[in-house]
């Protein structure tokens, strides 16, 4: 979480870094010609008088480039990383659908597990990917997806149906009078524009198998880190959602029938374990990689929230699983309850009450606001009512800093009640010995010792949910769920 406060220099320090990975990742490339830009690095066949992509395609991906960098956490530098990528880039750009395309790939400083493309040839992959991933066959699986799509213009249809979707839907709420026929109008457009993309992501895997047997990498990866995405975010929802119900309004189609098609398209060419994998090279890569939160951003160490920087800490309550984003540490207990918490900025001169009196909260209750302290710092509380949801909140300041808490719930009761309270006095200013103890969490790879197995390691790692190592051990190294490693085998550990 780094709130308002942060903001501009953090996006000044991400473009700054930009240039720095961008020299990195074009001194490791041998393969392709590499031309430095302020973003990343810009991958092209060194073919003269290729046909370039239309100009306008060029200016959108420049033009949202600093944006998406400054909605990840920047651009994340590691030279590890950045050589993973610079093995494969030149030989899937010679094995792609257009070898004259050029690419610009950045690794965005974000624990979660995400890639995409933008048009123009901007290509974005995640450090929690990266952790993610457990051999070079399967990062070059998720990059040749990623080209397929710009090849494809995917980008630019999905831009023109997504303004006819809207169009639709103005004109149906300004024309159709019947309140249910203009619903169910709007729906079927909604669901033409799912349909519509979801054969992109489809059309996109097909395509990137293909590739990575033509570069001379195994195309069952893609179906393998399909598997990898699907059991990580079992793991990481707080419900244990494994995805697979179908979602028609999803951009993607659900993650069962891309694996099945992926597992398809890759027995169409080629048999079992044929390809490159290249495990060990990939996971030396990525040792000592950062995993999950940047330092920047606090931890999330089980429940508890801690930001050494800011020098503060609080506690959910128990049953509630803990997540930190860029914007706002969130949280939820998998029953309809949830918590956001964030930094907000109070002009010194102002009260707490009248702040929670400001108009920036929809249904507020006005004789609930109260004031008192917690640790010694002030703190303001309230409720709301708005649209079914109940609310409770709080604004906590310590100096020149304010900081806020909002509960919200379907189902308000003492429960509720409960989980604010606790949640609010847990609040607290953390030592100088305790901010100097917090370290982030980061990939260590090492060897299977003989006797060792899969729940012995998993107790070696730390942060996340306690109840969860094993299953997220397992995942991070490819291993089914009653799987054990073996004896010398390379694995990866997340510890500090």
């Amino acid at each position: 979480m780094t709130g308002e406060y942060w903001y501009n220099t953090r996006v000044a320090r991400a473009a700054r870094r930009a240039i720095r990975v961008a020299a990195t990742l074009c001194a490791a490339l041998t393969l392709a010609g590499c031309l430095v830009s302020s973003g990343g690095v810009t991958i092209s066949d060194p073919v003269p008088d290729d046909p370039k992509p239309p100009s306008g395609e060029s200016a959108i991906g420049e033009r949202e480039h600093p944006r998406v960098v400054a909605a990840y956490g920047g651009v994340y530098e590691d030279t590890g990383a950045e050589r993973a990528i610079a093995r494969m880039v030149g030989r899937l750009v010679a094995s792609s659908e257009n070898p004259a395309q050029s690419y610009q790939i950045t690794i965005l400083n974000s624990p979660i597990v995400n890639a995409f493309a933008l048009p123009g040839g901007y290509l974005y992959i995640t450090r929690g990917l990266l952790a993610l991933a457990n051999d070079s066959s399967e990062l070059a699986a998720v990059i040749a997806h990623e080209m397929a799509h710009v090849t494809a213009r995917h980008a630019i249809a999905r831009l023109r149906r997504a303004k006819e979707k809207a169009l639709v839907s103005q004109v149906v709420t300004q024309v159709v009078d019947d309140p249910q026929q203009a619903k169910t109008a709007i729906k079927s457009a909604e669901l033409s524009f799912a349909r519509f993309s979801q054969a992109q992501e489809l059309e996109a895997d097909a395509v990137g198998v293909k590739t990575l047997a033509r570069a001379g990498y195994d195309p069952h990866a893609a179906a393998r880190f399909l598997t990898a995405m699907s059991r990580f975010s079992a793991i990481k929802s707080a419900g244990g959602n494994t995805g697979n119900q179908p979602d028609f309004l999803s951009s993607h189609p659900t993650t069962p029938e891309r694996i099945e098609k992926a597992k398809f398209a890759a027995r169409a060419v080629s048999g079992i374990d044929v390809g490159i994998r290249d495990r060990a090279a990939y996971l030396e890569n990525v040792n000592g990689m950062l995993f999950g939160d940047d330092p920047r951003e606090g931890f999330v160490r089980d429940r508890t929230f801690l930001h050494a920087k800011l020098g503060i800490a609080f506690t959910a309550p128990p049953g509630y699983t803990m997540e930190n984003t860029s914007d706002a540490v969130l949280a939820t207990n998998g029953s309809g309850t949830a918590l956001r918490f964030d930094g907000t900025n109070i002009p010194p001169t102002m009260d707490l009450e009248d702040y929670l009196r400001s108009g920036w909260i929809n249904g507020l209750i006005e004789d609930s606001i109260r004031s008192d302290t917690v640790n010694g710092h002030p703190v303001a509380t309230a409720s709301a009512v708005a649209d079914g949801w109940s609310f409770r909140i709080a604004v906590v300041r310590v100096n020149d800093m304010s900081y806020r808490f909002i509960f919200a719930s379907r189902t308000p009761g003492p429960a509720l009640e409960r989980a604010f309270t606790s949640t609010i006095n847990s609040f607290r200013m953390l030592s100088a010995a305790e901010r100097a103890r917090l370290k982030p969490l980061r990939i260590r790879v090492r060897k299977v010792k003989p006797g060792e197995t899969a729940e012995s390691l998993a107790r070696l790692m730390k942060g996340g949910d306690p109840t969860r190592r094993l299953a997220l051990f397992r995942v991070l190294n490819g291993l089914d769920d009653n799987e054990e490693p073996e004896t010398g085998m390379l694995v990866k550990i997340v510890t500090e």
